[in-house]
């Protein structure tokens, strides 16, 4: 009634403004009227109906919610829904609240539509159910498997399907193949409806082709130019010889990586304000491939200033840890000596009795002259005590074999030193795809909780080997091996090799920490043939058994020891042999005790670029059995790092087996050639029978090289590198001697050239070498091949 008044009202003024105007005349005045009433009314009703759904509904409110009625629900309990309302039975009609909890049933998840209404007194709530999962699928991935993309994705069988979750793992599953460098990558989800409102989901899969890295590109580098910088980071410019491997592929993780390794190689060498400024991958044109270009700022490079401590430690005297740092002044900053620094600092102060320390380098930079001037700040560091070990992860492997491996244990003082040591330990097990560290408070504020979360791996193997080497002609190489039997960190390996030369079968088990002692404890049973019919006119076998045990004496210091019984046969003597090897002839039985010292200072135990080892090893035979003798052999090998790629070892040994009351067989002699001295052949320097020709083996020797690994100019990763080499060795001493032997002391060298190769298919070595002093009796080779693989 209100809004017919208004249109009433607005007629009146109408006419009242007509009828002053002169206007009020005829049909033409009335029918104008007319439609100045009805536009009047339709203005007066227009907010209503522009009004939102739940203003209307709050025109229609008032009154009490007599009932709630549920329809619609068939897996979801009325009572259930009811919860969710913001309205009870008895409330009044509130739009505002009928608003609300229409919201909150949305939210649920557990419904793709809802409707309330209201009839009379009562409140009608209709709902259609999401379906149930019953089970999920996905086709077209072929780079990725089932089961790790499924527990990649929040949606799981018997979970409620809703648009919101199936988008949100669809947008995971991209990121999963963008991750391996598919980004032309599609993934379209498909529902199957199934009776009782379930549904099959289906994830339809197209990866794409991999995304490579086209170009590599560098801005603002002065000192290194973009061939040094492309060494530097992992990812790596798409080449054809790239096939197995991965790093061409664009990865927007690892560039963070990259940006990461960039910033290291600046501050190793003395570029202190080095920053990269961006890394920007722009897709090309036919979205294949990328350009990746990163901006640096280099800055000026600095040198070592002065380096002093300032010990803020009661009773404790500076002198004290004179020479723990080792950084000389005026040498080029290098951010990594800094942190060998602090470390040594940490070890030396918590040797001398000081558990709780904190080494903190504080950098002095003078600007005009290009130098850091660094103070070690040492003082009291917080006193924290590991409270819990938590191992996260080992489904398989035992929790004592990694805690084993900590240098810490629980109620130890927190030390950073020793959890690097530990992760370093457990890394080196080999067991493990990922390991990681961390430490988190405690129950008080002075303790800590370290947990250490891995991811295992396969660490069992099924080898097949095939080959052809110059000592061993063609050659087959079949293994099992286990390296963390049942789970307790034990080997056991079975090997054979079938060759043209020679062939063994070899048990081995090993325990390596044996009595729960950090003690490698274990045996070995083997048998092997060896053809010498060319070098000594004779075949040989052993058939025997080993123990053994080793453990540290220091981190850098071991010994081991090992006990062999074994027996010996030298059969197939050809009649034109040395009467000293027909002598020999026959069957004996060895016991013997073997003791090796190991001193090992080499940054790597595969690829050494840098430090030494010295190796003593001393066998005694005479234990019983048939062979009494002493034999000592003493090697040692230094490695440089000349350059870039330029790898300079220095190796030499020298051994002496001496009889115990007899003769020592021509099987426990020392032999020389082959690969101990290249250019000659195997057994092809020493003591030999001057009539035919057989060698003899020695009891005197000592050999040594120099060995320079080159760089071809080729990528790393195609593992081609050339060596140059010099070896020099002699090979004397035999008893009973005779006239009828050639023997002598003479020093004999050699030089010569190689390829070396780590192919897909096993390491390839190419070498020839030139004798250069030599006897007219000695057997020379010059062409060396070894050839082998397993797959």
């Amino acid at each position: 009634m209100a809004l017919l008044y208004q249109g009433a009202f607005v007629s009146c003024l109408f006419a009242r403004s007509a009828k002053r105007s002169g206007t009020y005349k005829g049909r033409g005045f009335l029918l104008r009227r007319v439609v100045f009433v009805l536009t009047a009314i339709l203005l007066a009703f227009m907010p209503v109906f522009m009004m939102p759904a739940s203003h209307a509904y709050a025109q229609s409110g008032g009154g009490v919610i007599r009932e709630i009625v549920v329809e619609g629900s068939a897996r979801v309990e009325p009572e259930t829904i009811r919860s969710y309302l913001l309205v009870r039975e008895g409330d009044t009609f509130d739009p505002l609240r009928v608003d609300r909890s229409l919201k909150s049933l949305f939210a649920t998840g557990l419904f793709a539509d809802v409707a309330i209404s209201r009839n009379r007194d009562t409140l009608v709530v209709n709902v259609v159910e999401n379906p149930v999962i019953n089970r999920i699928a996905f086709e077209g991935n072929k780079r990725i498997k089932d089961e790790e993309l499924a527990v990649e994705i929040s949606l799981k069988p018997r979970l409620i399907y809703t648009r919101t979750k199936v988008q949100s793992d669809v947008n995971r599953l991209q990121d999963i193949y963008r991750r391996e460098g598919r980004f032309a990558v599609t993934v379209e989800p498909k529902i199957i409806q199934l009776e009782q409102n379930r549904i099959d989901l289906v994830y339809e899969i197209n990866e794409g082709a991999l995304a490579k890295v086209q170009n590599i590109r560098f801005i603002g580098n002065n000192d290194f130019d973009d061939g040094d910088l492309r060494d530097v980071i992992r990812t790596v410019e798409t080449r054809w010889y790239r096939f197995l491997s991965s790093d061409d592929t664009y990865d927007p993780d690892r560039l963070t990586f990259d940006r990461e390794l960039l910033r290291h190689h600046y501050l190793n060498n003395g570029y202190a304000d080095f920053n990269v400024l961006s890394a920007v991958a722009e897709m090309t044109p036919d979205r294949q491939n990328f350009f990746i270009t990163f901006t640096v700022e280099e800055g000026e490079r600095y040198r070592f200033g002065e380096i002093s401590t300032n010990v803020n430690l009661k009773d404790m005297e500076p002198e004290s840890i004179d020479g723990v740092i080792n950084i000389e002044k005026g040498g080029w900053y290098d951010a990594e000596q800094v942190d060998v620094a602090v470390s040594s600092l940490v070890d030396a102060v918590g040797a001398l009795g000081y558990a709780f320390v904190e080494v903190r380098p504080k950098p002095k930079r003078d600007t005009e002259n290009h130098v850091i001037d660094i103070t070690f700040d040492i003082a009291d560091g917080p006193r924290i005590f590991v409270e819990r070990i938590n191992i996260i992860g080992n489904s398989r492997t035992l929790d004592e074999v990694i805690r084993r491996e900590f240098r810490l244990v629980e109620g130890d003082a927190f030390n950073t030193s020793k959890i690097s040591d530990t992760f370093k330990r457990i890394n080196d097990l080999d067991f493990f795809k990922n390991v990681e560290i961390s430490n988190s408070p405690g129950s008080a504020p002075d303790k800590s909780v370290v947990s250490v979360a891995v991811e295992e791996k396969s660490t069992g193997a099924l080898s097949f080997g095939v080959g052809y080497s110059t000592d061993s002609g063609p050659l087959l190489d079949i293994g099992i091996k286990e390296r963390n039997l049942l789970g307790k960190g034990q080997s056991l390996n079975l090997n054979g090799v079938l060759a043209g030369n020679s062939s063994s079968i070899k048990l081995s088990f090993t325990e390596p920490y044996f009595l729960n002692r950090e003690v490698s404890a274990g045996f070995d049973v083997f048998h092997s043939t060896l053809d010498m019919q060319d070098s000594s006119s004779f075949s040989s076998s052993q058939t025997g058994l080993s123990l053994r045990a080793g453990y540290p004496i220091t981190e850098l210091l071991s010994q081991s020891w090992r006990y062999t019984i074994k027996s010996s046969d030298i059969s197939d003597v050809q009649d034109t042999a040395s009467d000293f090897i027909k002598e020999q002839a026959g069957s004996s039985l060895h016991s013997e005790i073997g003791h090796i010292l190991f001193y090992d200072k080499r940054n790597s135990k595969t690829s050494p670029t840098d430090g030494y080892f010295v190796r003593m090893n001393n066998d005694l035979a005479g234990l019983g059995g048939d062979s009494k003798y002493l034999k000592n052999r003493l090697a040692a090998a230094s490695y440089h790092q000349l350059a870039k790629g330029w790898i300079l070892s220095v190796s030499g040994s020298v051994g002496v087996v001496t009889g115990l009351g007899e003769d020592v067989s021509v099987l426990d002699r020392f032999s020389l050639g082959g690969s101990s001295l290249r250019g000659f052949a195997v057994g092809g320097v020493g003591p030999r029978d001057k009539t035919s020709l057989d060698s003899l083996g020695g009891e005197y020797i000592y050999n040594g090289g120099l060995d320079l690994e080159v760089p071809l100019g080729l990528p790393p990763e195609m593992g081609i590198s050339g060596k140059l080499f010099t070896d020099f060795g002699s090979l004397t001493g035999v008893n009973p001697s005779s006239s009828n032997i050639y023997e002598d002391s003479n020093v004999r060298t050699s030089a010569g050239a190689g390829i070396s190769w780590i192919s897909p298919i096993g390491p390839i070595s190419l070498e020839y070498g030139i004798p250069i002093m030599k006897e007219d009796y000695d057997k020379l080779e010059s062409f060396r091949i070894s050839f082998g693989t397993r797959f």
